[in-house]
């Protein structure tokens, strides 16, 4: 996803005939909506909401976004066993109705894609995964495992914020209650549609995801019905503008722009998903070896003056090019500049002095520190914190 405010300035058109816009894209298209393309799927970046108000809705009520994330289907008699193969975490002792953020590495311990992995039934899962080519590295390293991979055609509806619980449970007749935790799923009905639910997103506020069963499902009816009860109750509609600040706020990091296939896990502060006791798994001999070595190469980074996605940053002592970041937001709650820095290898770089190049060249004094930059133990998304830091 875009780590940036939106520059109009810098889009260009672009053919709808490539990429799949998506059932729900009509009940809200608007001829000065922006776009961008992500999983093959067009994503409403700005629909021409003041992008502070959405935040703040988002922290304080509840914001809707149609997200382009893919769920790809593993199913069969051995997918259990499949996937713990795929990704570096246990899948074996995963129950049904769970969802577990898993990410997968390459046989050199690089990670190649991560996402959120859910239990549907004892031998089907679902794989959310970002941009990437997901399905096709499952079937090559398919070979002799009873498995079947496939796309459900499922679009992704998130209802995010601190009154998200109250409008889901209205949806689904008061059976998504205070019993569905953080990261619970299950198949639930909304407007008499057969959904998948989980308790999820990509903004750490208290949220819910609603995937569908593909041509099963009646998207108007949804839509409308979701509008009907969510509106008076607060509910606001968005492009990812809003979800992107909360994000980085989070420390949610995006694949392929955060971090990449020259980072480990533990490079990334993800060391914690890799379960070096699980049997063979790919990439696990480079990881053992790899987590025996010291420093990251991901953190967090603050500032009072404006700080900008791709900007270069130096050591102040020296002058010396150490990285760039890869993401970067205005926070409104910490009224602050706050973004990601890649360094250019390991170290131990928090407490660092370090300056960040401006537009204009001139250098800018920032802060390292580690990431989120709030709610480290996720109380917001767990339901437990319920106040606006």
């Amino acid at each position: 996803m875009s780590s940036v405010f939106l520059d109009k300035s810098a889009t260009l058109p672009i053919s709808d005939k490539r990429f799949d816009k998506g059932p729900y894209f009509n009940f809200y298209h608007k001829e000065n909506n922006t776009y961008g393309v992500y999983a093959d799927r067009y994503f409403a970046i700005s629909v021409g909401n003041k992008i502070t108000d959405s935040y703040w809705n988002l922290r304080k009520n509840a914001v809707m976004y149609d997200v382009p994330e893919k769920p790809i289907q593993i199913e069969g008699p051995q997918s259990e066993e499949f996937l713990d193969k795929i990704f570096c975490r246990k899948i074996k002792d995963m129950k049904v109705g769970r969802g577990k953020y898993a990410i997968a590495c390459y046989e050199n311990g690089g990670i190649f894609i991560d996402g959120v992995l859910f239990r549907m039934e004892q031998n089907k899962f679902w794989y959310v995964q970002p941009d990437g080519p997901l399905e096709t590295w499952l079937k090559a390293h398919q070979k002799n495992f009873e498995v079947t991979i496939s796309d459900p055609n499922s679009r992704v509806i998130q209802i995010q914020g601190p009154i998200s619980k109250d409008i889901i449970s209205k949806l689904t007749n008061s059976e998504i209650n205070d019993d569905f935790k953080y990261y619970h799923s299950g198949y639930f009905k909304i407007a008499d549609q057969d959904v998948y639910i989980s308790r999820t997103g990509w903004t750490s506020e208290l949220g819910f995801e609603i995937y569908t069963l593909g041509n099963k499902t009646n998207y108007k009816k949804i839509w409308d019905t979701i509008c009907e009860i969510g509106f008076p109750m607060g509910l606001t509609f968005d492009g990812l503008e809003s979800m992107d600040i909360r994000r980085i706020e989070a420390g949610i990091l995006d694949n392929n722009t955060d971090f990449d296939s020259t980072m480990s896990p533990y490079e990334i502060g993800l060391g914690s998903l890799v379960d070096l006791n699980k049997q063979n798994f790919i990439g696990k001999k480079a990881l053992e070896f790899l987590s025996t070595k010291f420093g990251k190469r991901l953190f967090g980074i603050t500032s009072h003056k404006e700080i900008t996605h791709r900007a270069k940053v130096y050591l102040a002592s020296n002058e010396q090019k150490i990285g760039y970041l890869s993401a970067s937001t205005w926070s409104p709650t910490l009224e602050k500049y706050v973004g990601y820095v890649r360094f250019d290898y390991p170290g131990e770089w928090k407490d660092l002095k370090v300056k960040v190049q401006s537009t204009n060249d001139n250098f800018t004094d920032c802060e390292i520190v580690d990431l989120p930059f709030y709610d480290k133990e996720k109380l917001i998304p767990k339901g437990i914190d319920r106040k606006i830091p």
